[in-house]
């Protein structure tokens, strides 16, 4: 359980224009994102000027640590990582965002440098605002500061539960916790992910991802070939997970529930 960590594979630095009108762009690719469909729809058409629709490659780094944050993100089909550095170079995962929240928490809570690298794990869509829009954004809106509020608290949970299970937890297990929240936010059953990758996100050697990945094919869970992973049973899947997975999903539905007639007024908006 204690295996050596790697080096995270080098990357580009973020976020190209997407190839859309910003009005446009912004209205649909915005209802992807469930912390703004929460948002009034006055409030939310209130920051659909300062939001910009954005394409995030894989590999794409949004931040370094200790580097200013200049936009925080609102992912709507694409993935990010938050990698904790030890001695500069060795990574490990310590939390994922998707459709579920924004990156740029550290700004919430009155800093404006990051304390992680935040990589691209997953390609897709995104929605960016510069940081000092964003920050005159939350002290105007009420609503849009408990969203984030709410979200921040979800992701301490989620930092938190994945460095205990980091250190106690089994690989497969680990493997098993990481590929259903990513299925849970990449909303499909096929998503492209390589061993040395995985490896990043689960601080172990590629050797012990590839053993983990047999186990859970073996028991039909999963289909793995040339970083091409399906989940074929979803169910067993979450049975052959740690209980961390569990306990950061019902906090994250707890906390995070939509009311329907909220996110009726956010579908009229668009």
């Amino acid at each position: 359980m204690n295996e050596k960590l790697h080096n995270p594979p080098p990357a580009p630095r973020a976020g190209r224009p997407a190839a859309c009108s910003q009005g446009a762009g912004a209205r649909s690719a915005s209802i992807e994102n469930s912390l703004l469909a929460a948002l009034p729809r006055k409030e939310y058409s209130r920051l659909l000027g300062g939001l910009e629709p954005v394409t995030l490659s894989f590999g794409e780094v949004l931040y370094e640590p200790e580097e200013r944050i200049r936009h925080v993100y609102f992912p709507g089909s694409s993935l990010v990582s938050l990698l904790t550095l030890v001695d500069g170079h060795l990574a490990l995962e310590v939390g994922l965002i998707g459709r579920d929240g924004v990156v740029g928490v550290p700004l919430i809570l009155g800093h404006k440098e990051s304390s992680v690298r935040a990589l691209v794990q997953g390609a897709g869509t995104a929605l960016r605002m510069e940081a000092a829009q964003f920050l005159a954004e939350f002290k105007l809106s009420p609503s849009l500061r408990q969203e984030l509020y709410r979200y921040t608290h979800t992701l301490m949970a989620q930092i938190s539960q994945t460095a205990a299970c980091n250190r106690f937890h089994l690989v497969e297990e680990r493997l098993a916790r990481w590929l259903l929240m990513t299925h849970d936010r990449v909303k499909s059953d096929q998503f492209h992910m390589t061993h040395e990758f995985l490896g990043h996100m689960l601080g172990v050697r590629r050797v012990g991802v590839t053993k983990a990945a047999q186990v859970l094919q073996e028991r039909k869970l999963i289909r793995y070939s040339r970083g091409d992973i399906t989940v074929l049973d979803r169910g067993g899947l979450e049975t052959a997970a740690c209980q961390c997975y569990e306990v950061v999903r019902d906090m994250h539905d707890g906390v995070q529930s939509v009311p329907a007639a909220r996110k009726a007024e956010v579908s009229e908006a668009a």
